[in-house]
C-alpha cells in the first residue's frame, strides 16, 4: 500500500486527475484500471462507473458503486480498515467508485490461507464485515493478500468487490465459514458496540453519509444485523438456501 495516510489517499482519489489504463478482464461489470494523479502524488486505482453496471433483478440499477463506498465507510467506522480506500466521483464514464488498487498475486487468495493462524484476526474481521453488510458475493478471490515489507510480519489482507451488499433480504454468500459457531473475540465485539453508538448518533457524519448511499430500509436492516451480532456474540452458521458464491474463486 502507498506510504500516504488513508486521508491523503482519499484526497488524491477524490480530486486527482484520472487517467485510463485499460479495462480489467473477467469482471461482471465494467471496471477500469486507472492512474489518479494529484501533483507529485500518483496512485493506481480501480474505477467502476455506474454506467457500466450490469442490470440485476434484486439490486436497483446504478446503486452498486454507492454500495462500494458504503462498505468502505462501515469498515472504517469499525476501525478495521479491511477495504481499500474508496471514493465516489465523476471520471471519464461518469459517476462511479474509485478504489485504491492493491498490488497482489491473483494466484493467492482465501483458499490458499484458510486456517492460517497468522492472519486469523484479519479473516475474522472480513467475515464479520460480510455478515454485517450482508455480502452476497465473498469469493475467495475477493480476499487480496499484500505481503508485509518485513517478512517476519503477517501479510495484510484486503476485501474487495462490495457492489452487491446491504440488501434487505438475507443474501450472505461467502466462502469464509471457518469461524461458524465460535464466539466473537472480545475486542471485535467492543468494536461492534462502538460502531453501534456511532451509527445511532445522528450528529455523526457516518450515519448521515450512509443514509445518502443506502435506502432507509437497507439502513434499518444494517442496524438489525449489527444488534443481532452483538447480542448473540457468535459467528453464525450458514442459513437456509445457497450460502456459497458461484464461482467460489
Amino acid at each position: 500500500m502507498s506510504d500516504l495516510t488513508t486521508g491523503e489517499i482519499l484526497e488524491v482519489l477524490q480530486r486527482g486527475t484520472v487517467e485510463m489504463e485499460g479495462l480489467l478482464p473477467w469482471s461482471s461489470n465494467y471496471a477500469f484500471l486507472v492512474r489518479v494523479c494529484d501533483g507529485p502524488r500518483e496512485l493506481g486505482a480501480v474505477y467502476k462507473p455506474e454506467r457500466g453496471e450490469r442490470p440485476l433483478w434484486d439490486f436497483a440499477q446504478g446503486t452498486l458503486c454507492l454500495r462500494e463506498r458504503a462498505a468502505f465507510l462501515v469498515s472504517e467506522g469499525l476501525g478495521w480498515h479491511v477495504i481499500p480506500p474508496t471514493v465516489l466521483r465523476d471520471a471519464q464514464h461518469g459517476l462511479g467508485s474509485v478504489q485504491l488498487f492493491i498490488d497482489h498475486d491473483p494466484a493467492r487468495h482465501y483458499f490458499t490461507i484458510e486456517g492460517d493462524e497468522t492472519v486469523r484476526s484479519q479473516l475474522q474481521k472480513i467475515a464479520l464485515l460480510d455478515i454485517l453488510i450482508n455480502n452476497a458475493d465473498r469469493k475467495a478471490g475477493h480476499v487480496l493478500i499484500e505481503d508485509a515489507e518485513d517478512p517476519r510480519e503477517p501479510a495484510r489482507l484486503w476485501g474487495i468487490d462490495h457492489g452487491i451488499c446491504f440488501h434487505v433480504d438475507p443474501k450472505l454468500r461467502t466462502v469464509i465459514w471457518e469461524f461458524a459457531g465460535t464466539p466473537l473475540p472480545d475486542d471485535l465485539r467492543r468494536d461492534l458496540a462502538a460502531f453501534k453508538a456511532r451509527f445511532a448518533d445522528q450528529g455523526d457524519e457516518l450515519p448521515r453519509e450512509l443514509g445518502r448511499l443506502l435506502s432507509p430500509a437497507e439502513l434499518e436492516l444494517l442496524g438489525h444485523r449489527l444488534n443481532r451480532l452483538i447480542d448473540r456474540a457468535k459467528f453464525p452458521h450458514p442459513g437456509a438456501g445457497r450460502h456459497y458464491p458461484w464461482p467460489p474463486v
